[in-house]
C-alpha cells in the first residue's frame, strides 16, 4: 500500500468538513488550512490539517491507518484529539511530548486566539473569555514559558 500524502489529507478533510461552520460562522475548512500553514514540517502539516478530524467527524484513528497514513501521523492525530472525559489540561500535558502533535496544537492555538478569529458573542462572553485564557495558558505551557505544575494550577483556577 502506498503511504497517504498531504493531498490525500486535503481531500479527506475537505469532504468531512464540507458545509461545517466555525463559531464565527466561517467555513470550518479555513481553520484547518490555517493550522496546516502554521507548521513547516511535512508530517506535522498532515497532522495539523487533520487535527480536528477524529474529534469532530466520523473518521477514526483506525481508519486513518487503513487509508495509509504513517503510524507516527496516526499517533499524533490520536494525541491531538481531545477525548471526552479528559480535562483540557490533561489532554495538553499528554500531547506535549509528541513533537508532531505539539507543533500542530501550537498552530491550532495561534489560530484559535487570533484577534481575527476570536468570536465575541455577547451571550457567551464569559465562556469565550475563559476559552481564550485556556488557549493562552496552554500555549505558554507547550512553549515552556510555564512548567507543568504552574500550568495545572492555573488551569484549575479557570474551571
Amino acid at each position: 500500500m502506498t503511504q497517504a500524502t498531504l493531498d490525500d489529507a486535503l481531500l479527506l478533510v475537505a469532504s468531512k468538513f464540507k458545509g461545517m461552520k466555525d463559531k464565527a460562522g466561517q467555513p470550518y475548512i479555513l481553520h484547518c488550512l490555517r493550522v496546516m500553514l502554521g507548521v513547516s514540517d511535512p508530517a506535522a502539516r498532515i497532522v495539523a490539517l487533520m487535527h480536528d478530524l477524529v474529534e469532530d467527524t466520523d473518521v477514526t484513528a483506525e481508519l486513518l491507518g487503513t487509508l495509509g497514513y504513517a503510524q507516527e501521523i496516526v499517533r499524533a492525530v490520536e494525541l491531538i484529539t481531545h477525548a471526552q472525559g479528559i480535562s483540557y489540561a490533561e489532554y495538553i500535558v499528554r500531547l506535549k511530548p509528541n513533537e508532531l502533535a505539539r507543533q500542530a496544537k501550537l498552530a491550532d492555538l495561534r489560530d484559535n486566539y487570533s484577534l481575527d478569529r476570536v468570536a465575541y458573542r455577547e451571550d457567551h462572553r464569559e465562556q469565550d473569555a475563559s476559552r481564550v485564557q485556556r488557549y493562552v495558558l496552554s500555549y505558554m505551557f507547550l512553549t515552556d514559558k510555564i512548567d507543568e505544575v504552574s500550568y495545572r494550577r492555573q488551569m484549575q483556577l479557570e474551571i
